[in-house]
């Protein structure tokens, strides 16, 4: 809305470039109409209402919709395919009803919320894009700079039209236009709050009195008549007559339409820090469109130069559109005879001053020295739209966004880990000189999903790392959100050869969903052979890899402190899900089995016979609930005339209390999470095995009493 939010402060700025962007539309729109095939007045007839129309609909609060270059270049070369004469009576019928076809179509794209497609659109794109319309439009207006006529098409054809207009050259024009230029450009660094376009229109008009311009041989706008447009109703009947060539032509132009000014106006949201609502403003553009098509205007487009000039002035809302259509029904209705003195060249010096301010060639510059690809993708959107046309380079921006998607997603950032002695956490090795490699070990990260295209490149990174000490390999998955199931196939195979070889592989940190994918995709026996674990650290744990680590380059003699990230979560849940509980059960028994067949029931022997289990070691967390269920599982031997329980639950007591010194020296935290863990447990038997829970709590009493500890 027009009014929401706003403030008295914007109002003086608002006015003001509401003023200038309609005195700077008389040239701009009057030019754009006689390359639609009509009368010149009926680029300030579509500069009015159509204007209003969008300003009080529109949700952008500073750009501007207007009579512009592209639609009107795409309505005058549909009338010469035609064959109609360009400001006949025919054109004059013909060219509102293809306006208000494309109102249709935008009525349509607003409906089906079509405008959502400029969020899939890149900075460097969308930059490339509106530099390439920018460029375009200063080589179209260039010819007026030194008197001669306004060029259409693209690159080499207006490179052509300059060179056929340059016999024409006409020197005093020339100063005009290229001074204008150069004091707007030196106005806008030195004095840029000062409106210097509105001064060098009165200064134009003022040298015409006084000096008789025209008569030297410089252009002035041509006289039109005074007054209001008439209201019209576009004959429709004539899409019967032109059928397929004019739908086609309006589809195209509403398409131009919607994606031209969706990425200009979303340019100046991202350059300013607020949200447009896209289908909103397609719905804006199609009212404004069906208010030309009632004044026998050609179709309105969102207007670059005319929003550069608005921003250059301190625009802050739609009041400025509103401003600029009242003062083109001043101009209309009073001010036609003064038009005549105003001089073409300071008109166009002001166009291309306003043009020159919205290129983004800043953007490719950071984009050189950032990342050579991004700069890539500008240029091409520059060059696409500069060479091939709007419509062209709509798609190619809309393709080459697809593809930096795709370039992302194929090669992400990728990076081996190591240990800085001292500092927490894990550190990239090549950009951290301090950092090195834990030995026989090694920590690969990859930072995105992980699929078919880019699984070669995970593979091979991690095979032309191997040395022939590695013995452990993990993978820092963080940056994995998913994978697809040519990835889990991969995944299997990889830890399969990598186990013939003696190595180890795991996958960690990632988010518990890839687990429910691996699972799904038929790659579950990772999971249960314990290739998949909760965090870097658990990983290490079972591997046997202990704290402090062994470092490769640093003497085993020299000691440090390694410091750890603080873990919170239990593993068996975030990897096994609602089967948690069951898979915790099968490796208490494989552990008991072990236990039972060994003879061995030092508190050494349980903690190998866990180790040497499917899943390996387990966190502290885990092993808490491990212990639990173990002792519940040899309680149940007892009555069996088993003769080792009692030596048994002793050592797994010992072991239970090495496990809370441990939490203790974590944080207090820490053991408020095991209190809790152990609290989900007992639930957890209570609601799926009454009977075992019963064991449990009878366990947990007989242990309170004989050691004095509560649970």
């Amino acid at each position: 809305m027009v009014w929401k939010g706003y403030r008295k402060e914007y109002l003086k700025k608002d006015i003001l470039s509401g003023i200038v962007v309609a005195l700077v539309s008389i040239p701009i729109s009057m030019g754009y109409a006689q390359v639609a095939g009509l009368p010149v007045v009926y680029g300030l007839y579509g500069s009015v209402f159509p204007i209003l129309v969008y300003g009080i609909l529109a949700s952008s609060p500073q750009f501007v919709v207007g009579v512009d270059a592209t639609p009107a270049a795409l309505v005058g070369g549909a009338l010469a395919s035609l064959g109609i004469a360009s400001g006949s009576a025919e054109a004059l019928a013909i060219v509102p009803v293809i306006t208000l076809l494309v109102a249709c179509w935008l009525f349509l794209f607003s409906a089906v919320k079509a405008g959502k497609l400029v969020n899939y659109i890149s900075k460097p794109v969308m930059g490339g894009f509106i530099s390439g319309i920018g460029c375009t439009i200063i080589l179209m207006q260039v010819p007026k700079l030194f008197g001669g006529d306004p060029g259409t098409g693209e690159l080499f054809q207006l490179l052509y039209h300059i060179w056929q207009e340059l016999p024409d050259f006409h020197l005093l024009s020339a100063v005009l236009g290229a001074g204008c230029v150069a004091v707007l450009q030196a106005a806008r660094k030195r004095i840029p709050k000062f409106p210097m376009s509105v001064l060098l229109m009165a200064l134009g008009a003022g040298m015409t009195v006084c000096f008789r311009l025209d008569e030297n041989g410089v252009k002035l706008l041509p006289q039109v008549e005074a007054g209001l447009p008439e209201m019209i109703l576009p004959d429709v009947s004539l899409i019967l007559k032109y059928g397929e060539e004019i739908i086609v032509l309006s589809f195209t132009i509403a398409l131009v339409i919607m994606a031209q000014t969706l990425l200009a106006s979303s340019n100046y949201a991202l350059k300013y820090n607020y949200k447009i609502d896209p289908n909103r403003e397609v719905f804006a553009y199609a009212a404004g469109n069906l208010a030309g098509a009632l004044v026998g205007c050609c179709p309105i487009n969102g207007s670059v130069s005319r929003s550069g000039i608005a921003d250059q002035y301190g625009c802050k809302s739609q009041v400025m559109s509103i401003t600029a259509g009242a003062a083109m029904i001043l101009v209309l209705l009073f001010g036609t005879e003064l038009l005549r003195y105003l001089p073409v060249p300071v008109l166009t010096g002001i166009v291309v001053s306003a043009l020159l301010g919205i290129l983004e060639f800043p953007i490719a510059a950071r984009a050189w020295k950032a990342d050579k690809r991004e700069f890539g993708i500008f240029m091409a959107a520059f060059f696409g739209v500069l060479v091939l046309g709007t419509v062209y380079g709509v798609i190619l921006g809309v393709i080459l966004s697809f593809i930096a998607v795709i370039i992302r997603a194929v090669v992400p950032p990728r990076t081996f880990l190591g240990v800085i002695p001292g500092h927490e956490g894990l550190h990239n090795l090549s950009r951290n000189r301090r950092a090195y490699p834990i030995e026989h070990t090694l920590i690969y990260r990859f930072s995105g999903n992980l699929f078919f295209a880019n699984m070669n490149t995970f593979q091979e990174d991690i095979e032309n790392a191997i040395k022939e000490d590695t013995r452990c390999i993990i993978v820092d998955a963080r940056g994995i959100g998913s994978i697809d199931i040519t990835a889990a196939e991969r995944l299997v195979i990889l830890h399969r050869n990598l186990k013939e070889r003696g190595i180890g592989f795991y996958l960690t940190e990632h988010a518990d969903a890839v687990n429910d994918q691996l699972r799904a995709f038929g790659a579950g026996s990772l999971l249960n052979e314990g290739a998949v674990r909760r965090t870097v650290s658990l990983a290490l744990r079972a591997a046997g890899v202990d704290k402090p680590y062994p470092l490769e380059g640093v003497s085993k003699d020299v000691e440090y402190e390694y410091v750890e990230a603080k873990e919170r979560l239990a593993e068996f849940e975030w990897a096994f899900g609602e089967e948690a509980g069951e898979r915790m059960e099968a490796i208490v028994r494989e552990v008991a089995e072990k236990i039972v067949l060994s003879g061995d029931y030092s508190m050494e022997n349980i903690v190998d016979a866990e180790s040497a289990a499917s899943w390996g070691r387990v966190g502290l967390f885990d092993e808490d609930e491990l212990l639990n269920r173990l002792e519940v599982y040899f309680s149940g031997l007892e009555g069996k005339g088993y003769s080792h329980v009692d030596e048994i639950e002793s050592r797994i007591e010992q072991r239970r209390h090495i496990i809370e010194e441990k939490l203790n020296d974590l944080s207090p935290e820490a053991m408020e999470l095991l209190r809790y863990q152990r609290k989900k447990v007992e639930e957890r038997l209570k609601q799926k095995n009454p009977e075992y829970y019963e064991k449990y709590m009878e366990l947990r009493k007989r242990f309170e009493d004989r050691y004095g500890r509560k649970g």
